[in-house]
């Protein structure tokens, strides 16, 4: 049971990786060579290991398009574009306001 409602949702979507993998889907879909490439500084262990999760979740479709695998989000997880959106509006204005410096792909 939950104490309130944003630990579930930090439950689901919470940690480094989960989030920017799901931003990277938002996108559009992507397959799985190019996601890997755009999540930079995480291990191929720890990246298959995160896509399971979010897959489990049901918020990331896992799709056979020979020769590739793709990803997309799946319904649930566009529901959460309107947060995922505000999350990347946030990192844009704190970067500007803080002077870091955000890596353009």
């Amino acid at each position: 049971m939950y104490q309130c409602p944003v630990e579930l949702a930090l439950d689901v979507i919470g940690g480094k990786w989960r989030a920017v993998i799901l931003a990277h889907l938002k996108e559009r879909p992507h397959h799985y060579g190019e996601l890997r490439r755009k999540v930079a500084g995480i291990s191929e262990k720890m990246f298959v290991q995160r896509l399971r999760e979010l897959q489990d979740a049901g918020l990331v479709s896992r799709a056979e398009v020979p020769p590739r695998v793709e990803y997309s989000l799946t319904e649930e997880g566009r529901s959460l574009e309107p947060a995922l959106q505000a999350l990347y509006d946030w990192g844009v204005s704190r970067a500007a306001r803080t002077g870091v410096v955000i890596a353009q792909p």
